[in-house]
């Protein structure tokens, strides 16, 4: 009788934890082994174009002080290492309570687009294996992948994920994160956490990440601002705001193809108003000389906050009225733990739109209720969810799918010369709305 009443409680424990793990519960962290000889948290991240460079960084201990990257157009023949080129990485040392770092970056240059590369990193006799990627190009239909926030419960949850997205789009040529990749941004554990998730996808497929509040914290010295990590262990495009190392490569673009990728740090617009200034002065020569067919800004803090009482009035204020003088075509956002895409209604005629997308998601286990608004066409609470989004020519494709790999949601934009973008709901029929 004993016996099957502790198995009885046992079950009953287990049923109650697995009930409330995804939503109140943080699972004990899944510490990373510390940096050695041999490199590990190689990452891609995306550069300004990524047609014809590539950026990659990676991690070893301190007593590696030189470290390098081996570059080759990648050939079914094994011996195609013989024909690559080395390139020396420049080292950056991170210290941080008990940790000590070195990470290494290199930016490939003068790539031809629409080619497949291998490369290896490392020294010595530690080099990591031979990765794949392959640069972007026009002529084709471009695949990218997007994530609202991840943030919790990384290893265990938001794992699956980012693995189900790469199955469902291997061919994308990058991955844009909507902000709050960690929850702690000097927290060293949860970064292992992030990269032990992604494993060789993010080593195979460029990062483009704006920040979120969650991936910025105290300095040392007690300033607040980007986490410790985030500039380190990212290599991403210097073509921000000049003089304004606070926000260096955290407010950024990257053009793909035919879409120019925008991303701004909303994180820092309250803190210091010349910051925020910056940011928007530059925004609008980005967009004014903008070259490129289609437009996406890539923010955390929504235009039009999702869940109650969150507002973001100066991202309004400031951003907004640049959104529909230049008539960006999407804006990708995270923050509020909910997903909704709508395209707003204006104000004179409510049957009209602006020709703007406005999305926020999220795809880690951290979730909200959805306040309800007149914009919003499509709603879900309370699911992880990731995207695909397929530019071919004067049409943009976005869909939503959950983490179990449904087609919860999807649109499509189609440009119209002279005109605003002409929208499409392809909402998949029969799948009710998940809130």
């Amino acid at each position: 009788m004993m016996g099957n009443k502790v198995i009885r409680t046992s079950i009953f424990t287990f049923f109650v934890l697995s009930f409330l793990h995804p939503l109140f519960a943080q699972t004990a962290d899944i510490h990373p082994k510390l940096p050695g000889a041999q490199p590990d948290r190689v990452v891609l991240n995306v550069t300004e174009n990524i047609s014809s460079s590539m950026a990659v960084s990676w991690r070893t201990s301190t007593e590696v002080d030189s470290s390098f990257a081996q570059l080759a157009v990648s050939d079914a023949h094994p011996s195609f290492g013989g024909q690559a080129e080395t390139f020396l990485a420049i080292t950056q040392y991170l210290e941080h309570g008990e940790l000590r770092a070195n990470y290494h970056s290199v930016i490939f240059q003068n790539l031809q687009p629409n080619t497949q590369y291998a490369y290896r990193v490392g020294q010595g006799a530690n080099w990591s294996e031979w990765f794949h990627f392959t640069t972007a190009g026009s002529g084709k239909p471009l695949s990218l992948i997007y994530f609202g926030d991840v943030q919790s419960n990384i290893h265990s949850l938001w794992s699956r994920t980012i693995r189900e997205a790469y199955r469902k789009v291997p061919e994308a040529r990058a991955i844009l994160y909507a902000g709050d990749l960690v929850n702690r941004g000097n927290r060293d554990i949860e970064w292992g956490d992030w990269f032990l998730s992604g494993g060789f996808i993010h080593a195979s497929i460029p990062s483009m990440p704006t920040p979120g509040n969650h991936d910025h914290a105290d300095s040392d010295q007690g300033k607040y601002g980007i986490a410790k990590f985030w500039q380190p262990q990212f290599e991403l495009p210097r073509n921000g705001p000049k003089n304004m190392p606070e926000i260096e490569e955290t407010c950024y673009y990257s053009d793909i193809d035919n879409v120019r990728i925008i991303s701004i740090n909303t994180e820092m617009f309250d803190e210091k108003k010349a910051i925020r200034n910056a940011q928007v002065k530059w925004l609008e020569d980005v967009l004014a000389n903008n070259p490129q067919k289609w437009t996406m800004l890539l923010i955390h803090h929504p235009v039009y906050s999702t869940k109650r009482n969150r507002d973001n009035p100066e991202l309004r204020k400031t951003v907004k009225p640049l959104l529909d003088k230049y008539r960006v075509d999407l804006v990708l956002q995270g923050h509020d733990h909910t997903y909704v895409r709508g395209m707003e209604k204006v104000p004179m005629d409510k049957n009209a739109v602006s020709g703007t997308a406005y999305v926020v998601s999220v795809s880690g286990p951290k979730m909200s209720d959805v306040l309800r608004a007149d914009w919003m066409d499509r709603v879900a609470g309370h699911t992880q969810l990731f995207h695909a989004i397929k530019v071919d020519g004067d049409v943009l494709t976005f869909e939503a799918y959950t983490t179990t790999g449904e087609l919860y949601d999807c649109f499509e934009l189609h440009k119209v010369a002279g005109s605003t973008n002409r929208f499409v709901d392809r909402t998949p029929v029969g799948m009710p709305e998940r809130n």
